[in-house]
């Protein structure tokens, strides 16, 4: 048989001489796939850093891309946690300590890898289409053996999924003190309902769980949870992209009630 004319010619690895056997429209799936994670890349490293509408103070809404904001530089009452670190300059984010963990843990998790895999790296791009790379080595050697370091960014992002819980929960908050609910209330805690799905979705913490146990009837407890956390597993990459959306949304959300845009809707006030 001929060398292909594309494609990884790795031992164990598909020979394809043609460019592709499909005849059907294989490239939608990795452009969408491209275009929908540009977009909330570009969205988020934008809104990451301009430093302004991402906290309402009659409310106490905190957008979650400055979540915790630990700095001198965050604007006032934005601070839910105090301010142990100093004035940042303008090209550190000021939620800096979150975003590269909450980074990392989309960035290795198992869904996302097989998404970025196909549609950015082709790597296979496509079932019949040759791959443009001339060798495969897997997740063995850097940069993407950093991979395996994914359950260590699920830790971090279980730890900040708190501190988001904590920020819907203070939100909660009256024009003039107490008790408040208005829409922006709905709207961080659909967020955060959202992202503790996510992430107790991941293959992690299903091993978390239910891993290294030879008899689930053994461990009853761990058998349920194990379950439970197979079931949103089932729905991983469903959620992975729900959270995009839901993190989008509650940020333009607050960027528009802090900048005086429109009022935000109260319930209880």
């Amino acid at each position: 048989m001929s060398a292909p004319a594309t494609g990884d010619t790795t031992a164990g690895r598909a020979r394809i001489s043609a460019r592709t056997l499909r005849t059907d429209r294989w490239w939608v799936p990795p452009l969408f796939t491209t275009m929908g994670l540009a977009a909330f890349v570009i969205y988020a490293g934008i809104r990451s850093f301009v430093r302004t509408a991402y906290y309402v103070p009659e409310y106490h809404y905190l957008t979650p891309f400055y979540s915790p904001c630990l700095s001198d530089s965050c604007v006032p009452g934005s601070s839910h946690f105090g301010t142990p670190i100093g004035a940042l300059p303008g090209w550190i984010p000021l939620a800096f300590l979150s975003l590269p963990f909450l980074l990392g843990f989309r960035l290795t998790c198992y869904y996302y890898r097989k998404a970025y895999y196909r549609s950015v790296w082709f790597s296979p791009p496509a079932c019949a289409v040759a791959e443009p790379h001339g060798r495969y080595t897997g997740e063995t050697r850097l940069p993407l053996i950093l991979q395996n370091a994914h359950r260590y960014f699920f830790y971090a992002a279980f730890l900040i999924s708190i501190i988001n819980t904590y920020d819907a929960v203070i939100a909660f908050h009256g024009r003039t003190g107490g008790f408040g609910f208005g829409l922006g209330n709905l709207v961080l805690a659909g967020n955060v309902i959202m992202l503790w799905a996510y992430t107790l979705s991941c293959h992690s913490c299903r091993h978390v769980v239910g891993g290294r146990l030879k008899h689930f009837s053994r461990h009853p407890v761990r058998y349920w949870l194990w379950t439970q956390v197979t079931r949103l597993n089932n729905r991983h990459m469903l959620l992975a992209w729900i959270t995009l959306g839901t993190l989008v949304v509650t940020d333009l959300y607050v960027m528009l009630v802090a900048s005086g845009a429109f009022p935000d809707p109260r319930f209880v006030d």
